[in-house]
C-alpha cells in the first residue's frame, strides 16, 4: 500500500505545483475546475446517485455553476460576487458543527441525508471561488501555499499525536480514529507553520504585531474548520457505508478523500485572507 502511495503522490506532486505557480488565471480556473468536477462525480455517489447518466449530470450542473461564475466575475469590477458566495459558505462551515455533534440522531442528520445533492454544490463551488479568489490578490502563489500548510500540517499533527497519545474520542460515531490529543497536537504544528510564514512575512515593514496577531487567529480559525471537512465527508460515507469516496487515485481513495479539509478551510481562509489582509 505504501509504495503505491508514494507513486501516486510523486506523479500528483508535480501536476499540482505546475497548476498552482505556472497557470495563467484561466487556465487556473480550468484546472481547479477539473479537480472539483472529479469531486463532484464522487459527491454524486455518496449523494446516491448511482447510475452513470444522474451523476454526469450533476458534474454538468456543477461545471455550469463555475462557468456562469467566472463568466459574471469577469463582467464585474469588484469581487463582491466572489466574497458573496465565501460569505454564504462560511456560514455553512460554521453551522456544519451543529450536524457534527447531532450525529446520527434524528431529525438533525436527516436534514443533512435530505439535503446532501444540494450540499455538493454547496461544498465544491466555495472551494472553486475560494482558490480563484485567492489567485487574484497580491503574493496569491504564497497564501495558497501557506493554505496547503496549515491543512496538511494539521492533519499530519493530528495523526500523529493521535496515534502516539489520543485517548479521547473527538466524533466516534463519525471517525472513531480522531481523538481530542490529535486536534492539540494538529493546532501545534500550524502553530509552527504560521511562525515560519510570519517570519517570511516580517521583512515587510507594514507587518507588525497586529499582523502577527491576525495571522495566528486566520490559521487557527482555518484549522478548526477543516475538521469539520473531514468529518462531514466522513458521515455521508459511514451512512453509504463505503471507506472511500473513490479508487480513482491508487492508495488514496478518491479526490474528495483528498480534498475534504480543504473544501471547507480554502473559502474560510480565502475570506479571512482578503477581509483581514487584502482589504
Amino acid at each position: 500500500m505504501f509504495p503505491q502511495r508514494l507513486l501516486t503522490a510523486l506523479v500528483l506532486a508535480p501536476i499540482m505545483i505546475g497548476g498552482i505557480f505556472y497557470l495563467p488565471l484561466d487556465g487556473f480556473a480550468v484546472f481547479i475546475g477539473v479537480i472539483v468536477a472529479l469531486g463532484a462525480w464522487e459527491w454524486a455517489n455518496l449523494s446516491g446517485l448511482t447510475n452513470t447518466p444522474a451523476r454526469l449530470a450533476y458534474v454538468l450542473a456543477l461545471v455550469a455553476i463555475l462557468a456562469v461564475l467566472f463568466w459574471l466575475q469577469r463582467l464585474s469590477t469588484s469581487q463582491n460576487l466572489y466574497l458573496g458566495v465565501l460569505w454564504l459558505a462560511l456560514v455553512w462551515w460554521l453551522s456544519s458543527y451543529w450536524f457534527i455533534r447531532k450525529f446520527p440522531d434524528l431529525p438533525a442528520f436527516s436534514f443533512l441525508l435530505n439535503t446532501k445533492v444540494l450540499l455538493g454544490f454547496v461544498v465544491l463551488v466555495p472551494f472553486w471561488v475560494g482558490l480563484m479568489l485567492l489567485k487574484t490578490i497580491p503574493n496569491s502563489n504564497f497564501w495558497i501555499v501557506f493554505l496547503m500548510l496549515i491543512v496538511w500540517g494539521a492533519d499530519i499533527g493530528a495523526y500523529v499525536v493521535g496515534r502516539a497519545i489520543g485517548r479521547r474520542k473527538l466524533a466516534i460515531n463519525i471517525s472513531p480514529g480522531k481523538s481530542w490529543e490529535g486536534v492539540w497536537g494538529g493546532f501545534l504544528v500550524v502553530m509552527l507553520v504560521t511562525t515560519g510564514a510570519g517570519l517570511y512575512l516580517s521583512g515587510d515593514v507594514a507587518f507588525d504585531l497586529n499582523g502577527w496577531l491576525e495571522l495566528f487567529a486566520v490559521s487557527m480559525v482555518v484549522a478548526t474548520v477543516s475538521i469539520f471537512g473531514d468529518l462531514v465527508e466522513s458521515m455521508l460515507k459511514r451512512h453509504r457505508g463505503i471507506k472511500d469516496s473513490s479508487h480513482l487515485l491508487p492508495g488514496h481513495g478518491g479526490i474528495m478523500d483528498r480534498i475534504d479539509s480543504l473544501t471547507a478551510a480554502v473559502p474560510v481562509f480565502a475570506l479571512l485572507i482578503y477581509v483581514v489582509v487584502v482589504v
